[in-house]
């Protein structure tokens, strides 16, 4: 079989405590380039990248814009720098550690072993994998989840998880001109969408582990985005026809 090009997306805004370890991590760990999409980080976060790019000559990229414009919108402007330069598999990943680089191997097998187009590292596939997290917050995760499964009648338990494997055959299909939400609630729109184009999704248990340095992006407003905008996702479902955006 022919190899694969990889590519692992990271999203940052003020991780200059992480951003150096996690890349190391990474590289370390799995055959993969990585792009670090950064939102004008008033920390030295871009800086940090920039000096670590000469030692992983075509393998470390930096895409730098100005200001926080979104979660969503950082991840599209990853993917179609990824389809542009003809990647096969695209990851998610938090530059917090939360996400064990380590397991960015069992989301790739997924895709290979198990022919899925979307491989999701789920924290509850297999009970609750969830450490560090105030109860109050696990619980509004999980019911949250629960509640975004219920409305969207979607077969995924972990809706708002944000490791993730796309097969880039399956993700050119996503017409990202339709895509609504820029913050969390990209990620379950995503997944909305991979569901109703009728891709293969796969969740893989993982243990998800709350960032130890660094500050928490996760705000109540955010939450709240993801939460009530599945009703309007549900709402403009009914009138969409489903299909491959690419097909004539």
């Amino acid at each position: 079989m022919a190899e694969t090009k990889k590519l692992v997306i990271i999203p940052t805004y003020n991780e200059k405590e992480n951003i150096e370890n996690i890349i190391r991590k990474t590289f370390s760990v799995f055959d993969t380039d990585v792009l670090i999409i950064d939102d004008g980080s008033p920390d030295s976060t871009a800086a940090i990248v920039k000096n670590l790019i000469s030692e992983y000559p075509g393998k470390l990229f930096i895409e730098e814009r100005s200001g926080k414009l979104g979660l969503g919108t950082a991840y599209i402007h990853g993917f179609k720098w990824a389809i542009d330069r003809g990647y096969d598999f695209l990851f998610e990943m938090d530059a917090d550690f939360s996400h064990n680089p380590e397991d960015l191997q069992r989301l790739y097998n997924a895709c290979i072993e198990e022919n899925a187009d979307l491989a999701i590292g789920s924290r509850y596939c297999q009970g609750v994998n969830v450490l560090n997290w105030p109860m109050s917050r696990l619980l509004i995760s999980y019911y949250g989840s629960m509640y975004v499964r219920f409305i969207l009648n979607i077969p995924v338990m972990d809706t708002t998880a944000g490791f993730k494997c796309y097969r880039v055959s399956a993700l050119k299909s996503v017409d990202f001109d339709k895509i609504h939400h820029i913050g969390y609630g990209f990620q379950i729109e995503m997944k909305f969408n991979m569901y109703k184009l009728k891709y293969k999704i796969v969740e893989v248990p993982i243990i998800f582990k709350d960032r130890t340095e660094g500050t928490s992006k996760m705000s109540s407003g955010i939450f709240k985005e993801a939460i009530f905008g599945v009703i309007g996702l549900r709402i403009r479902s009914l009138f969409r026809k489903w299909e491959s955006h690419l097909q004539p």
